[in-house]
């Protein structure tokens, strides 16, 4: 049973944007506390982008700040990360996160963004 689906990835060119999304089963995103996306670079561990919990407070690292808006329409059951002025640095699988109330937690199979310098 799929969960957690994203979406929206691809290439595009240093400057650029992206917008993804990732949908949620309704069973659990009405149960999510915290969602969020991370991503992980080749030959690289995987690390937090952003995070948006249930009352709307956001997190973002520190590399993205400025730059990436994690946002999420309830009505849709979706959670989006709009990516402007994109890098190469940014080249990454992006998975999408949720942590349920219970603390049971939740991953997407990825979506791969490709920045070109």
């Amino acid at each position: 049973q799929v969960q957690l689906v994203e979406s929206g990835g691809g290439l595009v060119q240093a400057g650029g944007s992206l917008r993804l999304s990732c949908a949620a089963s309704g069973s659990i995103f009405s149960r999510g506390i915290v969602m969020g996306w991370y991503r992980q670079a080749p030959g690289k561990q995987r690390e937090l982008v952003a995070t948006i919990t249930k009352f709307g407070s956001t997190n973002y690292a520190d590399s993205v700040k400025g730059r990436f808006t994690i946002s999420r329409d309830n009505a849709k059951n979706t959670v989006y990360l709009q990516m402007n002025s994109l890098k190469p640095e940014d080249t990454a699988v992006y998975y999408c996160h949720l942590l349920r109330d219970d603390g049971m937690d939740y991953w997407g199979k990825g979506t791969l963004v490709t920045v070109s310098s």
